[in-house]
């Protein structure tokens, strides 16, 4: 009798340990699974709008903990749009890994299943992933065609309010409140989109944590895109006392009707003509607050992961589809050739990826899909342009793989070019040139252009813009006006 309870004594031992280490094992498998990936995007969201990048009047510690946890890219740029809405070019640029001309081409073309296949989530699902998408889409393609799951999908911009124009004319202008729900943008349906979006995150994540497919979300916010709305409690973090005006601020820029951006265009019809130091305050406090609103968004969504021990395994981006002037150099909005529209906030949070780490190596937001097919094991296909950022965020690449950032918007209104700490700009309708030295004037306040001892550089911008618009299916032919650009 005892030697039969001795042995299943043993047999209950042997059971037990190897239940033991199928646990390990399953363990072991688990910890080895594709990372997750979470792509954050933002709509209109300068890299000066947040704090932990240099701007100490805006409030964002979300954002600022992404910059301590993860490795930022400092000089990240949006090549521009073929028409007004910048955004629309950006985001086909990224979901579709070509350049803002080819982009273009395609954009329009989403009906074959081919073409889809291309796509950044169809790419992302030949490795494994569950894809999800929720917020501002502004892509031809359907969301449902090409991810996996889908939440709410949301227009280009929120409703148009038309309150919401030129304006403030004074101190005595207070028609327009941002957390006035009555006149519908980011209030219409009742919840501020931002959190609608946070909200359908959120769900996913939890969702996603009971299943064992990695998962692969892009999450995009029209935040803080104009009407620049948030609840009242974020615009009284901002006294108005306590909003500095740009030092690039001038009434109106000279050059705003040839280069495509005059007083017709939206975007600069928000604030009243000529610009007033109180109005460009007014709608940068609202700017701010509508950016702080967005931060806390976010931060709920990242203690999601916490909360269900996804964080460690999973690659978060945060970046934006361009930037914003709100000011700067008589502008409002990003149809410019300026940094602070141009230029974005790029965070990179993930296993292996350096903390608080800062590269100032310039490159494009696009980079993000190619880097995430990287962190994924897929190949990049050929067409897909943009590199990967992965070698760079993880120390072993040093060099960017662009010698020159090239920008662009419209047919025929502006180009640009930056290279070795100049930046170009051509508004071909007049043959006007721009010459930044970015080294010295980093806020782009001194043309240089008609300095006669800077006409050896200007030539070599010159050209080496025209070999870029090669590159990119560019068909304006600059070398028409290239006598009278060099005068």
């Amino acid at each position: 009798m005892k030697k039969v309870i001795g042995f299943k004594i043993v047999l209950l031992l042997m059971f037990l340990g190897c239940k033991e280490h199928s646990k390990k094992a399953n363990l072991e498998t688990k910890t080895n699974e594709k990372p997750n990936i979470i792509f954050l995007f933002s709509d209109d969201q300068s890299f000066k709008d947040v704090n932990a990048l240099g701007n100490p009047e805006v409030i964002t510690p979300t954002m600022d903990k992404l910059v301590e946890e993860g490795t930022t890219f400092t000089h990240t740029y949006n090549m521009g749009g073929w028409n007004g809405a910048i955004c629309v070019a950006s985001r086909a640029m990224i979901i579709s890994g070509r350049s803002v001309w080819r982009a273009q081409q395609i954009s329009g073309n989403y009906s074959k299943n081919e073409d889809l296949d291309k796509t950044w989530p169809r790419l992302m699902q030949t490795a494994g992933y569950e894809t999800y998408m929720s917020g501002k889409w502004h892509v031809q393609a359907k969301p449902d065609s090409i991810f996996n799951h889908v939440g709410h999908v949301l227009r280009g911009m929120p409703f148009d309010t038309p309150e919401g124009y030129n304006r403030p004319q004074s101190s005595n202008d207070t028609l327009w409140k941002p957390w006035k729900k009555e006149f519908g943008g980011y209030w219409k349906g009742g919840k501020h989109w931002s959190e609608l979006v946070k909200e359908d995150a959120v769900s996913f994540i939890d969702d996603a944590a009971k299943k064992d497919n990695p998962f692969f979300m892009y999450i995009a916010f029209n935040a803080p895109h104009d009407p620049r709305q948030s609840p009242k409690k974020y615009v009284d973090k901002y006294p108005l006392e306590n909003i500095s005006v740009p030092e690039s601020f001038i009434p109106e820029y000279p050059y705003a009707e040839t280069m495509g951006a005059g007083r017709k265009l939206r975007d600069e019809r928000l604030a009243p003509f000529p610009r007033t130091e109180y109005a460009v305050k007014v709608n940068r406090q609202e700017y701010y607050a509508i950016t702080t609103h967005l931060d806390d968004q976010i931060k709920d969504i990242i203690e999601t992961l916490e909360k269900n021990g996804l964080k460690e395994n999973t690659y978060i981006f945060f970046t934006s589809d361009h930037g914003l002037a709100i000011g700067e150099h008589g502008l409002l909005g990003k149809q410019n050739m300026y940094d602070h529209s141009m230029r974005v906030p790029l965070m990179i949070v993930g296993p292996n990826i350096d903390k608080g780490k800062k590269i100032d190596t310039d490159i494009y937001l696009q980079d993000v899909m190619a880097t995430a097919l990287d962190i994924s094991g897929i190949k990049k296909p050929e067409y897909i342009e943009f590199n990967s950022l992965l070698e760079l965020a993880k120390g072993t690449q040093t060099k960017s793989k662009y010698s020159s950032i090239y920008g662009v918007y419209e047919k025929a209104s502006q180009r640009m070019i930056r290279k070795d700490n100049y930046k170009l700009i051509l508004y071909p309708k007049t043959k006007e040139v721009l010459l930044y030295n970015l080294k010295e004037d980093p806020l782009e306040l001194k043309d240089i252009a008609s300095n006669p001892e800077n006409i050896t550089k200007i030539k070599s911008l010159f050209n080496d813009l025209v070999q870029l618009q090669k590159e990119k299916g560019d068909v304006l032919n600059l070398e028409l006006i290239y006598e009278d650009v060099i005068q």
